[in-house]
């Protein structure tokens, strides 16, 4: 309940403001996650434009590098539901065929994340909100920016290439 107050509350600044309060709740929430190590759900999205390039983004908050859409799953939401809302909010657009193409375990800032891999076809011009979500932008899977978040150096490839999980 108290989230989704925040979430009205944040819903209704400007948005160089509600950037300003996403960089100080991401800190926020990054202390928590040290101190409680909570077991974390999430999904990240590779969404594929007609060409076969994938969808980057960049975030208003955290790490500026280049990485794939994604977000928290819900309380018992299904990862493909999840990648479908997360992927509508942020970037304006629908994910079609989304499919699940493996799930991997991370540790974001102490905490477990089990994060579900999601490979889907992108409908729509990408509109990044200019909230949470500051640039989008298409990559062809060989030709990846140099500053794609470290962790995922060599995974995307594989797994929009359909070859299954990459280790």
């Amino acid at each position: 309940m108290l989230g989704l107050i925040a979430e009205a509350i944040l819903a209704r600044l400007p948005a160089p403001l509600h950037r300003v309060a996403l960089r100080g709740a991401h800190e926020l929430r990054k202390t928590w996650w040290r101190v409680r190590r909570p077991r974390l759900e999430g999904c990240r999205i590779l969404a594929l434009d007609e060409a076969g390039r994938v969808l980057l983004v960049r975030h208003s908050y955290g790490k500026s590098n280049w990485m794939p859409p994604g977000g928290g799953l819900k309380r018992g939401e299904d990862p493909i539901p999840a990648s479908i809302r997360e992927f509508a909010e942020e970037l304006g657009c629908d994910l079609m065929a989304p499919r699940v193409v493996d799930v991997a375990l991370d540790t974001l800032h102490g905490a477990g994340n089990r994060v579900h891999v999601v490979v889907g076809l992108c409908r729509g011009t990408p509109r990044p909100d200019l909230r949470e979500i500051t640039h989008a932008a298409f990559f062809a899977p060989d030709a990846l920016p140099h500053d794609l978040l470290p962790a995922l150096q060599g995974r995307i490839e594989v797994w929009v290439s359909g070859q299954g999980p990459a280790g």
